[in-house]
């Protein structure tokens, strides 16, 4: 069964996700000499990512790719790519190698056999963080999304595919569930009352319906929640 710690507020949780992470991440690297970490884009990471950017690792030993990017250059305000430099890769984490899930092409599906090569070469994950939306999706598997029901299957052949979802302005690019759940240590990073009652709901659907479902009851995975920002 699955872990679940709630926070104070979001800086608490934050701090101590951080904590956590670093701690897997060092542990590791004494075991492998090299760790993979998988995150989020998205707003509300944003606390958690400058955290971790201050981490005592070996962050040249680190690779570091998204669950999910946008289809738009890495200079739009849509780029997870572009917030993942402004949090994460920063301080002494600014040395890490980041496996990237963008190319410049004119669609995601011309760029997906060299990005996904990339993602292989770092897999399995050490370390996966998630968020989740109100609808219950994750990375961007989300409900009626076009490739879903693929990207959901247990013998998926593919790491990364392409998304089109109602809702999502552009294309997306996202880890498939066999990656994501597989990794040796999960995260999920929910903020409100909303997403804690959607995850709850989600207990009960099946993951074409609520995608964070693949996650359910793993043993490696902990749910870490908070209500509110802090005042």
């Amino acid at each position: 069964m699955h872990q679940f710690k709630e926070y104070a507020d979001s800086d608490q949780q934050a701090a101590a996700l951080a904590v956590c992470v670093a701690a897997q991440l060092r542990e590791t690297l004494a075991a492998k000499g090299r760790a993979t970490l998988a995150v989020p884009g998205g707003t509300t990471p944003g606390r958690f990512l400058v955290a971790l950017s201050r981490a005592d690792i070996d962050w040249p030993r680190v690779s570091v790719l998204l669950t999910d990017e946008r289809f738009v250059p890495q200079e739009s305000p849509r780029s997870n790519t572009r917030l993942l430099r402004e949090t994460l890769l920063q301080n002494s984490a600014a040395k890490a190698l980041l496996v990237p899930l963008f190319a410049p092409a004119r669609v995601p599906e011309e760029a997906l056999a060299r990005l996904s090569d990339g993602v292989r070469a770092v897999l399995p994950l050490d370390v996966c963080v998630l968020g989740m939306g109100a609808d219950m999706h994750i990375a961007s598997l989300f409900p009626g999304a076009d490739r879903l029901a693929e990207a959901l299957a247990p013998d998926c052949p593919d790491v990364l595919l392409p998304m089109r979802a109602a809702g999502a302005p552009e294309p997306r690019l996202t880890l498939t569930a066999p990656v994501l759940s597989s990794a040796r240590h999960l995260h999920l990073l929910i903020k409100g009352r909303d997403k804690r009652a959607a995850l709850d709901r989600a207990g009960t659907l099946p993951a074409i319906d609520a995608p964070v479902a693949i996650l359910m009851g793993r043993d490696r995975l902990t749910v870490h929640f908070t209500e509110r920002d802090p005042e």
